[in-house]
């Protein structure tokens, strides 16, 4: 089975053909750095992590580029009011930003480019639009995009042109046109940061900067251009409409958007106060748990967010680190992350990239490992599949002990225990045994009896 995704720009499921031969160009909407990032912002990345896996497991040289807004209106004011000049603010946000991603272990994309290190292309394409008609100074000195000489305005959207609002993020002044033409260069204000421009000092809009990152990076038209839902209109509409029109090309010939996060059945969000930052959640659950639970749920449907949904992403980490546990003790961990994946899993993931499906076909493997260890079978190969899913999607990457007993646990008086409890019932002193058992558990460790002898776990 060949790659099939879902196209939201042709509203259906499509064959992937990318324009060259083994080569793949991606865009994907990155983060405006004036904060830490939500959880909303880690499924995006979790997301597009998990395709850039998937894309080089088929063998593309990818080329995915995921651009850092960091000037912006947000910028400015949180930067005024903690006293800081913006670039130390967005340079510590983008930190904090590669802190998380890495925890989540999230590769990094190939090329990670910053607004403001990329003024000139801005600047030239904004020259193009004004030359060719598609945009116009104001009275303002602000220069605007004009929505309606864009015939395919709406596209991706499905939004009649007639009946939209402004979507961009400057207030709608007298100086517009129509009120659904959006800002492309801003005149700068006393303290603001500002470029020279031919329009005067000023600063890009918000929609201009991906147009000019993405196709300075991956030419006038490229395979795919994702991000989340939220950005579908007006920021992705916007961005088809700049480069389009300024260089002819066709721009992203796939679109891929992932689906809310939800909280109470709202879409969560930092406008709306309901979210919750990745390093809230990682003060309370490993980070894997946090990447699993992005990933039980097809990557286009709401994301419903719980304790108990990362409790139940915790329960099935701990099921396939137990596999682990129990292959590393008998010594058949192998030692290459590479091997053959079986058919269910490349279906699922060649179907849109279907994590839950995956999943599914993962604990299956995971299933008949635990089957043959117990039989004393020989399962090499389902090992070599296990272990290659897992890596795939880049999750059970710990050490299964380090896993079970936690970072920071003082485990020498438990191994001590567990040794007097095992000498006790050589010696059939049941009532020791249950009672050191009782000890532990008391303690939240969790003793498990097998062939190998006794091992152990945190509860929960």
């Amino acid at each position: 089975m060949s790659l099939k995704v879902y196209n939201s720009l042709t509203r259906s499921k499509e064959q992937f053909l990318p324009l060259a031969e083994g080569r793949v160009g991606m865009y994907v909407c990155g983060v405006t750095v004036y904060d830490h990032c939500h959880v909303g912002h880690a499924r995006v990345m979790v997301v597009f992590d998990v395709i850039y896996r998937w894309l080089k497991q088929l063998g593309y040289d990818v080329n995915y580029v995921r651009n850092f807004t960091d000037v912006d209106d947000k910028i400015i004011k949180r930067a005024n009011e903690a006293g800081l000049d913006p670039k130390q603010l967005t340079d510590e946000m983008i930190e904090a930003f590669h802190k998380d991603m890495d925890a989540l272990n999230c590769l990094r994309p190939t090329h990670e480019p910053r607004a403001t290190l990329h003024m000139n292309e801005m600047i030239e394409m904004i020259t193009q639009l004004v030359e060719k008609g598609f945009a116009y100074v104001a009275d303002s000195g602000d220069v605007l995009y004009s929505v309606r000489k864009f015939d395919g305005y709406g596209q991706l959207s499905g939004k009649n042109i007639d009946d939209l609002e402004s979507g961009s993020r400057v207030e709608v002044d007298g100086s517009k046109r129509d009120p659904l033409d959006f800002v492309l260069w801003k005149q700068a204000k006393p303290g603001e940061p500002a470029w020279s421009s031919p329009w005067g000092r000023g600063r890009p809009g918000w929609h201009i900067e991906c147009s000019a990152m993405s196709c300075g990076h991956l030419g006038d038209t490229f395979d795919i251009h994702g991000g989340g839902m939220d950005l579908k209109f007006p920021h992705h509409e916007n961005e088809i409409a700049q480069a389009r029109a300024a260089n002819g090309g066709g721009f992203a010939r796939y679109w891929l958007h992932n689906g809310f996060v939800n909280i109470n059945e709202e879409k969560m969000s930092k406008s709306l106060g309901n979210f919750f930052t990745i390093c809230e959640v990682l003060k309370k659950y490993h980070p894997e748990v946090l990447r699993m639970f992005i990933l039980g749920t097809h990557y286009r449907s709401p994301l419903d967010f719980s304790d108990q949904a990362l409790d139940v992403a915790k329960a099935g980490l701990d099921r396939l680190y137990e596999t682990k546990r129990r292959l590393h003790e008998a010594g058949k961990l192998p030692a290459s992350d590479q091997g053959a994946l079986p058919g269910s899993f490349v279906n699922a993931m060649n179907d849109d990239f279907n994590t839950p499906e995956a999943l599914a076909g993962l604990f299956h493997v995971c299933k008949e490992v635990n089957r043959g260890l117990d039989a004393g079978e020989e399962i090499s190969g389902l090992i070599a599949q296990f272990t290659a899913m897992l890596s795939l999607l880049g999750i059970v990457q710990e050490d299964a002990a380090q896993w079970f007993h936690g970072g920071d646990l003082d485990t020498g008086w438990i191994d001590a225990l567990i040794a007097e409890r095992s000498e006790a019932k050589k010696s059939r002193d049941f009532a020791r045994a249950d009672a050191i058992r009782d000890e532990l558990a008391a303690k939240g460790i969790v003793l498990e009896d097998g062939a190998d002898g006794t091992s152990w776990k945190q509860a929960g």
